[in-house]
């Protein structure tokens, strides 16, 4: 891969992490419009690295909030007594199906999951579940705050 591949996916990988659309699948369709092939999985995620690393430094009030509630709560043996802690323990349980779900996957997540066919269907076909959970989302934050 050339330099300016490389700082062009950089871009695109930039550009669309943040916003609601796959950056990995951008990743995947834009070398290959480009004619440049696919990058590979070890490519996809190690330019993930940085957005990784942007997310932590511009969250890391929060995630050393988080963790503190996480051994405030282990400390006082009541995990889930605090908001902070409670909020810790489900991002622990929210992450764990999909870490099994990466590892019994790793061969297809690395070969046929990157087929163009399955990456292009996957950008258009959620589109209205993702529609239709957001729209979930923003009434259930309208009861909360109207609870409150």
């Amino acid at each position: 891969m050339s330099i300016i591949e490389a700082i062009v996916l950089g871009v695109v990988q930039g550009l669309t992490e943040f916003i609601p659309v796959s950056s990995t699948a951008h990743l995947e369709i834009v070398p290959t419009l480009l004619g440049w092939g696919d990058p590979g999985a070890a490519f996809s995620a190690v330019i993930q690295v940085g957005t990784l690393l942007a997310a932590l430094i511009y969250f890391a009030k929060d995630i050393l909030r988080l963790i503190a509630g996480f051994f405030r709560g282990l400390a006082s043996r009541r995990p889930l007594a605090d908001t902070d802690s409670r909020e810790a323990w489900l991002v622990i349980i929210g992450t764990i199906p999909i870490g099994i779900l990466g590892l019994l996957l790793k061969k297809h997540i690395e070969s046929t999951f990157r087929g163009l066919w399955v990456v292009s269907t996957m950008v258009i076909v959620p589109e209205p579940a993702t529609r239709l959970w957001a729209i979930v989302a923003v009434v259930a934050d309208w009861c909360l705050r109207r609870r409150r």
